[in-house]
């Protein structure tokens, strides 16, 4: 059975990567509204593919809930409707959760598979939460790690329909961030749980304890990453300011993100210089690398679209990375394993 959770732990770990890497394309491209309602996307199951879709027409069927774009507002059909020549008012209530009405079928399809790797990532995590108490006597930390990662999946959901109802809201943005990394941190502790009886390495790295406090710059980081995020997205949104100089009026939340990356950066040398030859120091080294490359080409020209899901890949993932080796050393010092001196 610890197998078979795994496998699934795993799996579940992959589909929500996919899901961060949606989400950051979503933002990417602008396509958060691609879908002005939650769960349904204009009414349908099956998003819309043309404009024609979303439009009223004389002598057409239009299904209660049904969503059209008519004079730039948003109107719902509040009964099965079969229209005749003249539009009727009677039969469709105003759209009152946002007042945004824009069609564009490619940004309606990549919210919409967003959305679905959303809802497939809940399967695997449905599976994990059942068998991790099917096996509760055994290993009850599991079970609530389950029921934890299964409650934010759920809220991770609920938020995504306030983030739409509420038309981008930026701090509602920010924190669907923090819930997708509670996420992985969760999954990462369940697959820790399942994976202690497997060997341990012989030694710790010296100077361990800055995995754990790179953990905590990362998270701040982070944070400091969706404050840039949400300016140069207002900025975008104005329309007032090229893209390329964007960067020039951020202010004050780049120029802390980007002195703050010296931080890492310090101690991944640091890990590197006293732990030479040994792996755990040159994967630190490799990510903290990565996401400062990812940052300077950013910053230097002109926000590139396609660079920004591949920076907050590498900050996700290396995360998921930090917070694994971290519990991973902690259980080797608490069995008493021999290890460096750190």
């Amino acid at each position: 059975m610890k197998r078979r959770l795994r496998q699934l732990i795993r799996l579940e770990i992959v589909l929500i990567y996919l899901v961060i890497i949606a989400g950051s394309v979503v933002r990417m491209t602008g396509s958060g509204m691609g879908c002005p309602d939650w769960p349904k996307c204009f009414g349908h199951l099956i998003p819309p593919t043309d404009r024609e879709q979303v439009i009223w027409k004389p002598n057409s069927e239009f299904h209660k809930g049904r969503i059209i774009v008519r004079d730039e507002a948003l109107l719902v059909a509040n009964r099965d409707v079969r229209t005749g020549e003249q539009f009727d008012a009677a039969n469709w209530d105003a759209y009152t959760k946002h007042d945004y009405a824009v069609f564009n079928a490619l940004h309606t399809w990549i919210e919409y598979i967003n959305r679905l790797l959303g809802a497939l990532s809940g399967i695997p995590m449905l599976l994990i939460f059942l068998l991790s108490w099917w096996n509760m006597r055994k290993d009850l930390s599991s079970a609530l790690l389950a029921t934890l990662g299964l409650f934010l999946l759920g809220f991770e959901a609920w938020l995504g329909k306030m983030v739409v109802d509420g038309n981008l809201i930026p701090g509602q943005i920010s924190i669907h961030m923090f819930g997708a990394l509670s996420i992985v941190g969760t999954l990462v502790a369940l697959l820790w749980r399942q994976s202690r009886a497997l060997p341990l390495p012989a030694s710790s790295p010296k100077f361990a304890w800055i995995l754990p406090v790179s953990i905590v710059l990362l998270l701040i980081q982070i944070y400091l990453g969706t404050q840039v995020r949400e300016v140069v997205d207002t900025l975008e949104r104005e329309g007032m300011i090229a893209r390329e100089t964007m960067i020039e009026y951020i202010g004050l939340p780049f120029l802390i993100h980007r002195s703050f990356s010296w931080s890492l950066l310090i101690l991944s040398l640091l890990f590197l210089w006293k732990n030479k030859g040994v792996g755990i120091s040159r994967i630190h080294f490799g990510f903290v690398m990565l996401a400062l490359a990812a940052g300077i080409i950013l910053s230097n020209f002109g926000l590139p679209h396609a660079l920004q899901p591949i920076h907050l890949l590498v900050a996700t993932l290396f995360f998921g990375w930090l917070f694994h080796q971290s519990l991973k050393l902690w259980n080797q010092r608490k069995l008493g394993s021999p290890e460096s001196e750190v």
